[in-house]
Parts: C-alpha cells; sequence; structure tokens
C-alpha cells in the first residue's frame, strides 16, 4: 500500500484554519489596556485553546504559551510534505535546545528529577521522536555524566566546550551561546534539500533570522562587557544586510548608541530595504524588538507579491503564522505579563512597607 506524501494545495486547505489562532495587529494594542492577570488571559484564550496555567507566574506563562506555538507547529507537519517537514523539525530543535539548557542548569544548581522535568516541555520531544534521549538524560545527575551522554550526539562540541568554560569560570553564558549557535548551523545545513520555490522563501528566512542572532550576540557583548575575542567566536557567516567586515566593526563599537548608530546606517544603506521602502529606525530601548522587526517587516513585503500559486502561497502562509506566532507571544504577551506581574509585585511590597 503507497503513502500518501501531502502536497501543497492539500497543505494548504488543511491549514487554512491556523490563520484564527494570530491576533490581528489592530488587537495587540490592546494587550497594554490590561492591569490584571486573569483579564489579559480571557483575551488571549480564543488564539491559545486549551493553554493551561495555575501559578500565573512569569516562567509557568511562557511555558505555556510556547507549548501552544508548539502544538500549532505540529499540527502543520502533520499536513506538510516531507521537505517542510524536515524544516519544522529543524525550526523545533530550539525547544530541545531549551530542554537541555534546563536540564543542566538544574543539575549545576542541584535540582531533583522531578523538579527538571517540570521545566521540560516534552511535546517537543514527541515531535522530534526523541522522548527516550530527553527522558534519558533527565536521570544523570553530574555534568562528567551529561557530556559524556552527549558524546555521540550532535550537541557533543557544543556542550564540551560549554561545561569546560563553566568549569574555568562559573559562567552558564557561553554553554549556552555555543548551543544557540549549533542551532543556526543546523538551519544553514537544511538549505540544501528545498527545492526551487522552498528555497526562495526558507533560505531567506533561515538568512535573516541567523543575521539577527549575530546581531544580538554584539549587542549582549557590548552591553554585559564580554570579551570580543570569544564573540567572534559564536558568529555566524551567514548574510543578508551585513557582512563580515561590518560585523567586525559592530562587534568593535565601545557602547550600545554607537552600534545602533553604525548598524542604522549599514541598514539604510542596503539595497533590499531601498526597493521595498522600509523605513529605517531604531529603537535604542527596545533595541532587539527593533531590528527584528524590521528584518520580519523586510521578509513579509518581500514574498507578498509572488505568492501567485499554491507551492509560494502555502509556504508563505507556514512562515507568517510560524513568525506571527512566536513575535505576538515574545514581543506582545509577554512584555505585558511581566509588566502587571511586576506591578503587582510592587504594590504588595507598598502595602507590606506602610503595614
Amino acid at each position: 500500500m503507497s503513502t500518501l506524501i501531502p502536497s501543497y494545495v492539500y497543505t494548504y486547505i488543511k491549514i487554512d484554519f491556523l490563520k484564527k489562532l494570530i491576533i490581528k495587529e489592530e488587537n495587540l494594542s490592546r494587550l497594554r489596556e490590561f492591569n490584571n492577570i486573569q483579564d489579559l488571559f480571557d483575551f488571549i484564550l480564543p488564539y491559545y485553546p486549551e493553554i493551561n496555567v495555575s501559578g500565573y507566574t512569569i516562567i509557568e506563562i511562557e511555558q505555556a504559551l510556547f507549548h501552544i506555538y508548539i502544538k500549532l507547529i505540529g499540527k502543520i507537519i502533520h499536513f506538510s510534505p516531507e521537505n517542510m517537514k524536515f524544516f519544522l523539525r529543524a525550526l523545533l530543535l530550539k525547544f530541545e535546545i531549551s530542554n537541555i539548557k534546563q536540564i543542566i542548569l538544574g543539575s549545576i544548581i542541584g535540582m531533583s528529577k522531578l523538579e527538571k522535568s517540570k521545566r521540560i516541555n516534552f511535546l517537543v520531544e514527541e515531535y522530534l521522536e526523541h522522548s527516550n534521549f530527553i527522558n534519558d538524560l533527565l536521570e544523570i545527575s553530574s555534568l562528567e555524566e551529561i557530556q559524556l551522554y552527549m558524546k555521540r550526539t550532535r550537541y557533543n562540541k557544543a556542550i564540551r566546550e560549554g561545561i569546560l568554560y563553566f568549569k574555568n569560570t562559573n559562567e552558564i553564558f557561553v554553554l549556552e551561546a555555543f548551543l544557540d549557535k549549533l542551532y543556526y548551523e543546523n538551519l544553514i545545513l537544511t538549505k540544501k534539500i528545498y527545492n526551487k520555490k522552498e528555497s526562495a522563501m526558507i533560505s531567506l528566512f533561515i538568512d535573516y533570522s541567523t543575521e539577527v542572532y549575530n546581531l544580538r550576540m554584539i549587542s549582549r557583548a557590548i552591553i554585559n562587557n564580554f570579551d570580543k575575542n570569544l564573540i567572534s567566536q559564536l558568529l555566524i557567516n551567514e548574510y543578508v544586510f551585513l557582512n563580515q567586515n561590518k560585523l567586525k566593526t559592530l562587534l568593535n563599537t565601545k557602547n550600545i548608541d554607537d552600534f545602533s548608530s553604525n548598524l542604522e546606517n549599514f541598514l539604510r544603506y542596503s539595497k533590499g530595504l531601498k526597493e521595498l521602502y522600509i523605513p529605517i529606525i531604531l529603537n535604542k530601548k527596545h533595541l532587539r524588538w527593533s531590528f527584528e522587526g524590521l528584518y520580519q517587516n523586510y521578509y513579509f513585503k518581500k514574498f507578498q507579491l509572488i505568492i501567485d500559486d499554491f507551492d509560494y502561497a502555502t509556504i508563505y502562509k507556514i512562515l507568517e503564522l510560524i513568525i506571527k506566532k512566536e513575535k505576538e507571544i515574545k514581543f506582545n504577551i509577554m512584555p505585558n505579563v511581566i509588566r502587571i506581574i511586576h506591578k503587582k509585585y510592587e504594590g504588595l511590597k507598598l502595602n507590606d512597607e506602610n503595614f
């Protein structure tokens, strides 16, 4: 009996209902009006069906939101052709990396297996068919055993170098950064499998995501005064508007204001942004949101005009769902969740002091 391989026409029809799970741009601004977590959750519930939160802590809420995001990707995987399935699983790898980070961090601070399990998203491991891998990793409590366990996995080098750096400096940043770099390098490796239409959209998504990663790493290094030689090892040679020399210039800036000004100048002279009349405005208070939003704006504008058949339209729809859903969690919902919880905490603190 032959297995039916979905076409993009089939995928388009099957995932069309998912667009209702994206909060419309005009409604996102309403999130700033809420001063009570329950009111905010009542508002987002139609867009996050079956979301499960009990304690309303920042960590729990973020985990619950991204659990729904992972389920959305899982639904798309189910109805997608093989190449798209491959790409989406590569995309989910960042959530497995998040699981690995949580396990290692939990082991460092002496968490029990149960405590570490509460921080793991097991659904992503089901989609990746790695459930046994993560369950076995949860059984390990020492860094030496973790390093040995990872020896035959794609994570070997990142874990080895990150743990060595941690032992020498008591700093976890490098371990996390090497794992993040591995995620983007793996995405880049997938580019060779796509057909012409897939490659046009997916490759640019990978390239702009990687360039945003580079900019995040550099801006973080400047703000936290990290060693520039170390950071240069964490950058990836994959570009959209920049190049190796421009990245080097940005890395060598002395402060975040100079970084922002230099980046703005580099982007202003970009042919791709000029052709699409995309304004180059970076908000220094929310710098990461600014440049990530700019790259996303470019991506959508570039492809809005070429979705003239079902393959292009479906690939565009999939990437649009993925990008916009993640954006609304990271840049709209979570900042307002943090604002409300901090405001509530400050109010409780003031009441305690008055008492």
